[in-house]
């Protein structure tokens, strides 16, 4: 707790209090440092006392030290027991049950994704139900309480805005959830266009048509087999998987069906 009181706070939350964590009765200046240290989380409603780093006063939880008068913290929640010295426009949001940052204006509840959004997404993003009680599908961390910033694909899947840039660095360009494109793709379908009009295919391929599914419409079609790519008749996109060929369809060549890829096609 000493280093706690020469900084009045931890490298998480500048604040003038400590708490007593109901689980282990241990000081620690917030829930992440606790929660760092020991085998277990806290729940940081159940917090009931605190100690004033100003003065080493034990006491019940409140806004102010009941000795000394200090104030722990610019921002006080009582229900999060949450006390912060640096202004991030925190608010409280009831359906989510934690607070959150960056100004009440700025955000809003979406009831089915149960999570707050930029207002900016109010009618354009893609509901998907109770999306941030799951882990980031990159690194399984949570989602609902991180203290990370989220990135919401077209999908409406969530995850990690770090893993969501680490993912594009990595090239994969695709939800891992759900595989839809995350990125406009129009100028790389245009691109494959090109590659595919300059690569003709052999003669005992030319007619030969395959069915697929477009990850990113959902639709399926039947095609043009190509080995660089199978473009969706619907949207014009690559990111497609072969399904089953129709029936009746007579292949030409060898009697082997085609196992060839597109930019982001799969068997």
């Amino acid at each position: 707790m000493s280093d706690g009181k020469k900084s009045f706070g931890c490298s998480h939350y500048k604040r003038k209090c400590a708490f007593v964590s109901p689980c282990c009765k241990k000081i620690y200046t917030c829930r992440l440092c606790h929660d760092d240290k020991e085998m277990h989380e806290i729940d940081r409603r159940c917090v009931k006392e605190v100690v004033c780093l100003v003065c080493d006063t034990k006491q019940p939880a409140s806004e102010d030290c009941k000795q000394c008068k200090t104030r722990f913290g610019a921002y006080h929640c009582s229900i999060c027991n949450l006390y912060d010295d640096d202004n991030k426009r925190q608010f409280h949001c009831d359906p989510c049950g934690i607070c959150r940052v960056g100004g009440r204006d700025n955000f809003y509840h979406c009831p089915k994704c149960d999570i707050c959004l930029s207002t900016y997404l109010r009618d354009s993003h893609t509901c998907v139900e109770k999306v941030s009680r799951a882990n980031c599908p990159v690194c399984l961390e949570d989602l609902h309480t991180s203290l990370m910033p989220s990135h919401i694909p077209k999908c409406g899947h969530l995850l990690h805005k770090n893993c969501f840039e680490q993912l594009l660095k990595s090239g994969n360009y695709t939800c891992p959830l759900c595989a839809q494109s995350m990125l406009p793709m129009q100028k790389a379908w245009e691109s494959m266009d090109h590659e595919i009009e300059g690569t003709p295919m052999p003669d005992e391929y030319k007619d030969f048509h395959v069915q697929i599914l477009c990850k990113d419409c959902h639709t399926e079609s039947r095609v043009l087999f190509h080995v660089l790519g199978l473009k969706c008749h619907q949207c014009g996109s690559y990111n497609t998987c072969r399904t089953a060929a129709p029936e009746g369809l007579t292949e030409k060549g060898s009697g082997a069906t085609p196992s060839g890829n597109g930019a982001a096609s799969d068997d």
